[in-house]
Order: structure tokens, then sequence, then C-alpha cells
């Protein structure tokens, strides 16, 4: 088991990054963690991975203390492996030898099995004998992620993973990926802004913001019951609506995403479109209600200043 135990880190006395974060990972869970660019996840990733002197907390792996680069003459952990954004590959040789290259050359028919291995998960069998310079950035991000799991880490920790990948191929590799890990039982713990790197994989999601962890659960029960309008922002479009607007009989407001707000020929509550917004499946209708903005999801387009029903 893998444990966060109340760290803080500051780069200066005047630049808190985390404060007090607190979590576990058992054995072959995923935990992601997700957060807007410069809120602390890949500096929690390198404190986890050994880059950095904690100031306050501690990190355990199976109740062994975990120190920093003061303590180890070669930072990390042989054990564990992270992927950072830069990558860090060998430009002048093969997409193959990259992947290889930390592997044992006694057993070659092992070693390129296990290649050929990896390659097929990352999608880059056709790829093999290129050179790394002549890939682009998604392809060299694959290449990246196979390498850090050549010689199967026990806990993988990977910040931004899909970044640099067309959008096209992000579904099928996020699904390759993570059933590699679940079945391989490798402990993984991710950074991202991207929340769909998190709803239909993660374990458990934890959301950071201002230094702490503001929201923690499974992605159902985060997604469901979003505790504010800035957690329920990254799954999806939201609106913010007052309750006596909507006909709720108590006070406060309700967060409510597109699908669950619905037009309808006729209801108390009127609105007045803005927009329609095609989103190839459905559309996307931006409506003013009370002087607060609307997104709705429907089957077909309104248009601008046109008069609707709605229905939550």
């Amino acid at each position: 088991m893998l444990e966060i135990k109340n760290v803080s880190y500051a780069y200066t006395a005047k630049k808190t990054v985390l404060k007090d974060i607190d979590f576990k990972v058992k054995k072959g869970e995923y935990i992601a963690l997700l957060g807007e660019s410069g809120c602390g996840k890949s500096t929690l990733l390198e404190i986890i991975y050994g880059l950095m002197d904690l100031e306050k907390g501690e990190i355990q792996y199976n109740g062994k203390k975990l120190l920093g680069p003061k303590y180890h003459l070669v930072p990390g952990h042989p054990f564990m492996k992270y992927l950072a954004q830069d990558f860090s590959l060998m430009p002048y040789t093969t997409a193959a030898e990259n992947v290889g290259e930390f592997l044992s050359n006694i057993y070659k028919d092992k070693k390129n099995a296990r290649i050929q291995e990896l390659l097929e998960v990352v999608d880059m069998v056709d790829f093999a004998n290129i050179k790394v310079k002549n890939l682009s950035g998604g392809q060299k991000q694959r290449i990246a992620i196979a390498r850090v799991l050549a010689k199967e880490p026990e806990v993988l920790l990977l910040d931004e993973p899909f970044s640099h990948i067309d959008n096209f191929r992000k579904n099928n590799l996020r699904r390759s990926l993570f059933n590699y890990l679940k079945e391989q039982k490798i402990t993984c713990v991710v950074a991202t802004h991207d929340s769909t790197d998190a709803l239909s994989f993660a374990d458990t999601l934890y959301l950071i913001r201002d230094t702490k962890i503001i929201a923690n659960g499974t992605p159902e029960e985060i997604y469901l019951n979003p505790k504010n309008k800035y957690v329920a922002s990254f799954f999806n479009e939201v609106s913010e609506v007052a309750n006596h607007d909507i006909g709720v009989d108590k006070k406060g407001v309700s967060i409510l995403y597109p699908e669950q707000i619905s037009i309808v020929e006729k209801s108390s509550i009127k609105a007045v479109v803005n927009g329609s917004y095609f989103k190839g499946t459905h559309y996307l209708v931006e409506a003013t209600l009370n002087n607060t903005t609307l997104i709705i999801k429907s089957n077909r387009p309104y248009a601008k200043n046109e008069e609707i029903f709605i229905k939550i």
C-alpha cells in the first residue's frame, strides 16, 4: 500500500503548493489527481517519487518510509516509475530500442517479446523501427508510456499521460493502458486536468484546489453529487441556478448538468435562447433564465431569442 500522510510543500515562504494532503492507494488501484494547471499535481508526483524532500508529512510504501534526494545518491525508488511531461527519450535510437533500453540483453528472445507486447499496448507496433526524433509528439508520448512499463513497476506515476495524443487515439489508448495495469495489478497514480482520464477508469478521484484536496470519492460519487459548481465543471458544462427560479422549494442553488434540463412544450419555467451548438450526437442550447445562464442538452437547435419552456 502507498500512503501519503499529511504532506505539505512550499517552494518559498509565500508560495505553498500543497497542504495536508492525505490519502492511501491499495495495490493495483488507479488513483486520479484532478485539478487545474499549477494546482500542485505534478509536485505531488515528484514528492512521491522521491525527487523532493518533504517539509511536513511522509510517504510510506508497505509500511516503509520513502525518503527524498537528501538520502539517495540517485533519487527515485527501484519499484516505482515516474513519467514526467518531458518524456526523456533517446532521439537517435528507434522506438523499440527506447522501450527496451533497461531490459536485460541476456535473453534476447524474451526481451524482444516484451518490447512487442508493450508496443501493442500503446499501438506503436508499426513504428518500432522508426527513430524517435522522427516521431510526432503524441507518438513519443506513447513510446514513453511503454518504456516506463518495461520493467514491470509496482507503482506507476503518470503526469498528464495523454496530453500530446490526438483525440481520436486517446480513448482506445486509455482502455488499453488501464486494462493492462489492472491485469498486472500495477498501482497507478495519474495527475491530470482531463476528467476523461478519471471518470471511466479511476477507482478513486482526488480534486485539488488552492493547495488542498477539496473533493474525493469514486468518479460516480463526485459526478453525481458535486459539492459545488467548480467541482462539477471538471466533468461537463454546468449551470448553477437559484432554486426559486426552477420551482424547488428550498433555499440555495442547484447545480445542473445539461442532461438534467429538458426543453418541453409547456411548463412554468420559461427561458430565452442565446445560441445552439452542435456536438455530434446532440446540441447544447445556451439560454437565459432570470439573468442566469443555462446549458441544456437538446436533440435539435433553437433560434437565438426564441422562447422555450424547460423542465428540471
